[in-house]
């Protein structure tokens, strides 16, 4: 079933992807509803999440988070499959870096950095726009999909302005492969992790809960002494997003060990208070205890 799977998808990523753009988010707004208020995807999740990370939170907030919550979940899965047939000048003109002067200096030196964001508002279209707006070679970090066809379509899509995918189960090689050439490696790092790693994760107070964190950053980070840019995806209207870049640490050896995910946590926290709605509740990202 492979192969009649991504022939489907693929007809269904056309034809979506070349509607005109109030057709998109006029079809956005009945996924929602599809989605929200019919099928309950994940609701449990969602006001599970919500409830223990705001403790006390009154009903009418809840109920306002929810919905823009699933608003921004559909916005974000029509712009995914957008992705697919949208233009290079309709990236630059929706996805636009404001503040590139953080890492020009690391460009003018040669000198390779990683961009880490998380799962907040439209983080697909980083993969298309960042080769786009800088002059580094741009590597980004995806989880391989389970249908080898769609997982090729996927990869060709992401990579037709420059970009490369990189399975994140080929971190470490990757890395190692890159020494040597200026590179930009993009990285989400807010996913949820199997127990059998979080023995390795840095675990730290996150939104009302002591959760574990991903040390891929910090692990890659330290082993080459690259510097930390945080990418701050924006929504400004449907459809259009500022990238502010934030740097981090330029000298991650020079802090202590467990300092750089604590800040990129930090960051990362102070971004969803500000706009709840834009962070991807619907994962179980706190079942794990210390």
């Amino acid at each position: 079933m492979n192969l009649p799977g991504a022939l489907l998808f693929i007809i269904a990523v056309l034809f979506i992807g070349l509607l005109p753009v109030p057709l998109l988010y006029g079809f956005s707004n009945l996924f929602r509803f599809i989605v929200h208020r019919i099928i309950g995807y994940r609701k449990n999740v969602v006001k599970k999440n919500l409830e223990s990370s705001f403790p006390g939170i009154p009903d009418k907030e809840l109920k306002r988070l929810t919905h823009l919550f699933y608003k921004n979940l559909a916005d974000i899965l029509i712009e995914g499959i957008w992705s697919f047939t949208i233009s290079r000048k309709q990236i630059l003109k929706r996805y636009r870096i404001i503040n590139p002067e953080v890492i020009e200096p690391f460009s003018v030196s040669g000198q390779s950095i990683i961009g880490v964001t998380g799962h907040y508002n439209n983080w697909e279209w980083g993969s298309l726009s960042a080769s786009l707006q800088t002059d580094f070679k741009v590597i980004a970090f995806y989880k391989p999909l389970n249908n080898k066809y769609i997982d090729k379509f996927v990869r060709w899509s992401r990579s037709r302005f420059g970009t490369t995918l990189a399975a994140i189960f080929e971190t470490s090689l990757t890395f190692e492969k890159c020494k040597g050439t200026k590179t930009l490696f993009l990285m989400a790092a807010d996913q949820g992790m199997p127990k059998k790693i979080s023995e390795k994760a840095y675990w730290i107070h996150f939104l009302n809960h002591n959760t574990p964190f991903l040390h891929g950053l910090e692990k890659h980070a330290r082993l080459d002494n690259l510097p930390v840019i945080y990418i701050d995806v924006q929504r400004i209207k449907r459809g259009c997003y500022t990238v502010e870049l934030t740097l981090l640490t330029a000298k991650p050896l020079e802090i202590k060990e467990g300092a750089l995910t604590e800040m990129y946590a930090r960051k990362l926290e102070s971004v969803i208070l500000k706009k709840p709605e834009n962070w991807l509740w619907s994962h179980n990202r706190f079942k794990l205890t210390r």
